[in-house]
C-alpha cells in the first residue's frame, strides 16, 4: 500500500530514487493516465483513449496492453518507446495542494526506494537543495497539475459536441486465445465530421482541436499492440 508523505531536505536528506522501469517498480500495468499536452508524443506509440472516472468525469490513458498487469512496451531491456507518460516517470512522487501552494510528496512505501547508497539518483544536495533530479520532477509534477485542470476543459467540450462514445474492442491472437476491451471511449468520428465551421472554430481556440485528432491518429496503434502481444506469445521454432 502507498504512503506519500510530506518531502523534506530533512527526514529525507539522503534519499536516492532507481529512476529506471521495471515490473518491480509497478510498470507493469495496462495503460496510464496522460493528459492533452502529451497526446502529440503519445499518439506515435500508444492507443489513447477515455475512461469513466467518479462524478460522472472521464480521464484520458495511453494504453501499453491488451489485458490487466500486461505492459508489451516493458521488457528486461526496459521501456520500448521514445515518449514514456509523465505519471510513469514521475513515480515514486506525487503533488498534493495545501491552501493556495502546490507541495511535492513521496511514497515510502515504493520500491524505487530501496536502493544503495551509491545506486539511483539523489533528491538534496549535501547542503538540502534540490538536484537537478529533483527540479527535473517537480516540473514533471507541475505540468501533470496543469495539464490535469486543463483536461477538465478538453472533456467538457467533447461532452457538449456529443464526441465521445464506447467501445468494444476484441481481437483473437494468433495463437488463438482472445484479449478483449470494454468500458473504455474514442472520439465519435462521424459525430467530428458533422460539426460546423463554428463549432470547429471554437475547439481550434481553444486548443482542444489539435487533441482531439490525436486521439484518433493514436488508433491506429491497436494493431501495433496486436502484433506486439503476436510476438510475446510466439513459439520459438
Amino acid at each position: 500500500m502507498a504512503k506519500p508523505v510530506l518531502l523534506n531536505n530533512i527526514t529525507h536528506q539522503h534519499l536516492r530514487v532507481r529512476t529506471g522501469p521495471g515490473a518491480e517498480f509497478g510498470d507493469n500495468q495496462m495503460a496510464a493516465p496522460i493528459v492533452a499536452a502529451e497526446f502529440r508524443q503519445a499518439q506515435a506509440h500508444y492507443p489513447i483513449v477515455f475512461r469513466p472516472t467518479a462524478g460522472d468525469g472521464f480521464e484520458a490513458l495511453a494504453l501499453f496492453g491488451l489485458a490487466a498487469g500486461d505492459n508489451l512496451f516493458l521488457s528486461n531491456d526496459g521501456w520500448d518507446a521514445d515518449y514514456v507518460p509523465l505519471a510513469v516517470r514521475r513515480q515514486p512522487f506525487l503533488i498534493g495542494v495545501s491552501g493556495q501552494e502546490l507541495t511535492v510528496h513521496v511514497d515510502e512505501n515504493s520500491a524505487r526506494l530501496r536502493c544503495g547508497p551509491d545506486e539511483g539518483e539523489a533528491v538534496f544536495l549535501e547542503e538540502g537543495s534540490p538536484t537537478p533530479y529533483l527540479e527535473q520532477v517537480n516540473s514533471m509534477l507541475f505540468a501533470l497539475h496543469e495539464g490535469m485542470l486543463e483536461m477538465a476543459g478538453l472533456i467538457a467540450a467533447l461532452r457538449e459536441h456529443a464526441l465521445l462514445e464506447a467501445f468494444v474492442f476484441e481481437i483473437e491472437l494468433a495463437d488463438g486465445s482472445e484479449r478483449r476491451l470494454e468500458g473504455l471511449y474514442t472520439i465519435n468520428e462521424e459525430a467530428l465530421a458533422a460539426l460546423d465551421a463554428a463549432a470547429l472554430n471554437r475547439l481550434h481556440r481553444a486548443g482542444y482541436l489539435l487533441p482531439i485528432y490525436m486521439v484518433v491518429a493514436s488508433l491506429s496503434n491497436f494493431r501495433a499492440l496486436i502484433e506486439r502481444e503476436n510476438r510475446r506469445h510466439a513459439v520459438p521454432r
